[in-house]
């Protein structure tokens, strides 16, 4: 893994100039590809691992597990670990995020930039993907990444498309079409956050009769703050249906008490 991770953090080297570039078209069908393989038609629970190294502080872990209902862009967040973060969680419904803090028994609205419980993650890390309907990609060219060889897309924000960061550049696997690494820039060009994802799996699901592919782990790096990542570890995947009652306020609130 970490062999993987050199590689793909390594200066990334433009193929020959005879590689035939991806039609708009072909781009396209690309990201949709990416939106669709990890898409569940049904509901989704992850128990999620998280790692925060901030410099000259002492390491923060967290546990927390994470319900996803994707048919109606629904999705909870409830951290189990440390104690004294427990009972803390997001809650996304009608396309607005709310956080719950126990501790004052009060929802407090946030916005798609905010960073979750502090880490470098944001609410995109733990949901499903949307490139295809938030961004408009174009080809950039293929290149070596490491030893692999990836297309290089460079995605814009859609006017009026609320994201955390209006540009994106993506390298994804030639080969098999994983994501590999992702960076994400300011409107003004600076680059703020660098993601790899070295690990990837995949869980066949009833009711999408397909498979659901999960980057079992995502190391998000710090472009401002250097010195600064966290990592997310998914240690469990359930695709079965869960309650209607998950994703609710008062849900969220009763797991505290």
């Amino acid at each position: 893994m970490h062999k993987l991770l050199f590689a793909l953090a390594a200066l990334a080297v433009a193929l020959p100039t005879t590689v035939q570039a991806l039609t708009p078209a072909e781009t396209l069908a690309l990201l949709k590809e990416q939106d669709l393989r990890q898409q569940q038609t049904g509901d989704y629970q992850a128990l999620a691992f998280i790692e925060r190294k901030e410099k000259d502080k002492n390491d923060l872990v967290y546990e927390a597990v994470v319900y996803r209902r994707d048919e109606t862009d629904k999705l909870v967040i409830l951290f189990l670990q440390p104690k004294e973060e427990a009972g803390k969680g997001y809650l996304r419904i009608d396309k607005s995020m709310f956080f719950y803090d126990p501790t004052v028994g009060k929802w407090e609205r946030k916005t798609e930039r905010e960073r979750i419980a502090g880490t470098d993650s944001r609410r995109q890390d733990f949901d499903e993907s949307r490139l295809a309907e938030e961004y408009d990609a174009k080809w950039i060219g293929d290149v070596k990444l490491g030893r692999l060889e990836a297309h290089h897309l460079e995605l814009k924000a859609k006017p009026g498309v609320d994201v955390a960061y209006p540009v994106l550049q993506l390298w994804i696997d030639k080969k098999d079409h994983n994501l590999l690494k992702r960076q994400e820039f300011a409107l003004s060009g600076r680059l703020m956050r660098t993601q790899y994802f070295p690990k990837w799996t995949k869980l066949y699901s009833e009711s999408k009769k397909g498979d659901v592919w999960i980057p079992k782990e995502q190391r998000i790096f710090d472009e401002v703050e250097k010195g600064n990542k966290t990592t997310i570890v998914i240690r469990s995947v359930d695709l079965k249906p869960v309650s209607d009652a998950y994703f609710t306020k008062a849900w969220l609130e009763s797991k505290s008490r």
